[in-house]
């Protein structure tokens, strides 16, 4: 944490059933831009700086919390990361930053309402001596911006900060009602609201921030006597209010407090996160050369300058270095691309593919936890696997490394400028010295020495007329049996 910047907590609910889903995944584990929409949320907290990090859960909560734990603790930015180049892409040196906050997990065995949740986390959290801010683990879209907003207003001296959106059909929204002032007076459910409180257009997100000491003891005052018999966290603002203390609005666009609770919220949630990536990138310096048929994930990193033709998904985890060349039809999921490498048409790189800068790999190639060298070709019809490629080496048509054996995976060492013809089979561990070649069709199963051709194939036999008699015998037999058949 800076000096001088408040401390401050989040408490991540993610109690809920999500029924309408109709799914048995958690609703907060169904992804959008390919990651589960509470990693969304995690990275937004610990972008706004949040040193300690609480999730509520209750539906499906081990499956929940033993997710969050596979979950990288490192975050790329919400926004675009093309001025970081991928490592070897002529990045400047990283920023030393602490360490993200790990997610601490609380049950909400009973379901009694928003604010009986968030009371779920005041064994942990009543003492923090900051401020708590209020997220949903089904509202991925909120960005750092908005909740830097939020903050802002905090320190301007409102107690509690309430995070609203004008919406066209206020529909099941809380209302908020503000004072002469601007102020926030109260949020009124939308079932308990009178016809003038529904009329109201400027809507309750859900999103709260407030000091913990204060926010968990207005909690503890709270009861259910509403028309859903739950505790409400809105019915916080009133409580504070009658305190003396102030509370305010932060206006956000209505897109960013869409929460999911059907597939077609989901549907929506990706459409509005794959567009604001996409003009992130093209902001940035990237060339997309039709935005709407390229799929992002949170954490892709694309440098300017580089190019992504039409119909390419680019995963959680991948890196793509400044001129690099990403051609139509390729998936790339865990991977870094150098610098001028050309991916594609048609191919697939999978976690730990590194491209070093200006290699080529090309149509229906797949390349899977392999270095592939600088100036290196992997052009055409090729499987990669737990290898590793030398500097401006030659891959041909047809190349696979068998790098497993049915239990172990083991690995396959080519050196720089290697020569290895079409169709060879490489068994690994097996290595291919520099400059080495292997013929064509060849299955090469012992190591091939620095310069040394192999060739590892039977030698062709020629039976000359033996076509001619094989086919007519074979007709003459078709025929028979057709006859036999039909008599």
């Amino acid at each position: 944490m800076a000096d001088g910047e408040e401390a401050l907590a989040a408490v991540i609910l993610a109690a809920g059933a999500g029924s309408r889903m109709r799914s048995e995944l958690p609703k907060v584990l169904h992804p959008v831009g390919g990651e589960p929409m509470i990693a969304h949320v995690l990275a937004l907290a610990r972008a706004a700086g949040a040193a300690r990090i609480v999730v509520v859960v209750g539906h499906g909560g081990d499956e929940v919390a033993r997710r969050l734990t596979d979950l990288p603790l490192k975050d790329a930015p919400v926004a675009s990361a093309a001025d970081r180049a991928p490592s070897g892409a002529g990045a400047g040196g990283a920023r030393c930053a602490p360490k993200p906050a790990e997610p601490e997990i609380v049950w909400q065995r009973e379901q009694r309402g928003t604010g009986h949740a968030v009371a779920m986390a005041a064994p942990l959290l009543a003492d923090f001596p900051g401020d708590v801010l209020v997220l949903y683990g089904d509202t991925p879209l909120i960005r750092p911006e908005t909740v830097r907003a939020m903050q802002d207003t905090r320190k301007a001296g409102h107690a509690v900060v309430v995070l609203g959106f004008h919406a066209d059909e206020p529909g099941g929204y809380g209302r908020l009602v503000r004072g002469a002032d601007g102020t926030l007076e109260r949020i009124v459910e939308a079932r308990d609201a009178s016809p003038e409180e529904r009329a109201i257009p400027l809507c309750n997100s859900g999103v709260v921030l407030a000091p913990a000491r204060l926010l968990f003891d207005l909690l503890s005052t709270l009861d259910d006597d509403n028309a859903a018999g739950e505790i409400y966290l809105t019915d916080i603002v009133a409580a504070a209010r009658a305190r003396g203390k102030s509370a305010a609005v932060v206006l956000c666009p209505e897109t960013e407090t869409l929460g999911v609770n059907t597939r077609a919220d989901l549907a929506r949630a990706e459409a509005a996160f794959q567009a604001r990536r996409r003009q992130e990138l093209l902001e940035a310096g990237v060339t997309l050369v039709a935005p709407e048929t390229v799929f992002l994930s949170r954490d892709c990193e694309v440098a300017a300058d580089a190019l992504v033709e039409p119909f390419v998904v680019i995963g959680p985890g991948v890196r793509i270095g400044p001129g690099a060349h990403i051609r139509s039809f390729s998936h790339l999921e865990g991977c870094t691309i150098g610098p001028g490498a050309t991916i594609g048409p048609h191919a697939r790189l999978r976690p730990g593919a590194h491209i070093a800068a200006g290699a080529r790999v090309g149509n229906f190639v797949e390349i899977k936890n392999a270095e592939i060298g600088e100036k290196a070709k992997v052009n055409h019809l090729s499987y990669v696997g737990d290898a590793s490629v030398g500097e401006a080496a030659n891959i041909g048509a047809g190349t696979i490394t068998c790098n497993y054996d049915g239990v172990m995976k083991h690995r396959t060492e080519i050196g720089p400028r290697a020569f290895i013809g079409s169709n060879t089979a490489l068994v690994a561990p097996v290595s291919v010295g520099a400059e080495a070649m292997t013929g064509s069709g060849s299955v090469i199963t012992e190591d091939v020495p620095e310069g040394a051709l192999a060739i590892a194939r039977a030698r062709q036999v020629t039976k000359p007329g033996l076509a001619r008699r094989l086919m007519a015998r074979l007709r003459a037999l078709k025929v028979a049996r057709t006859r036999q058949r039909e008599g």
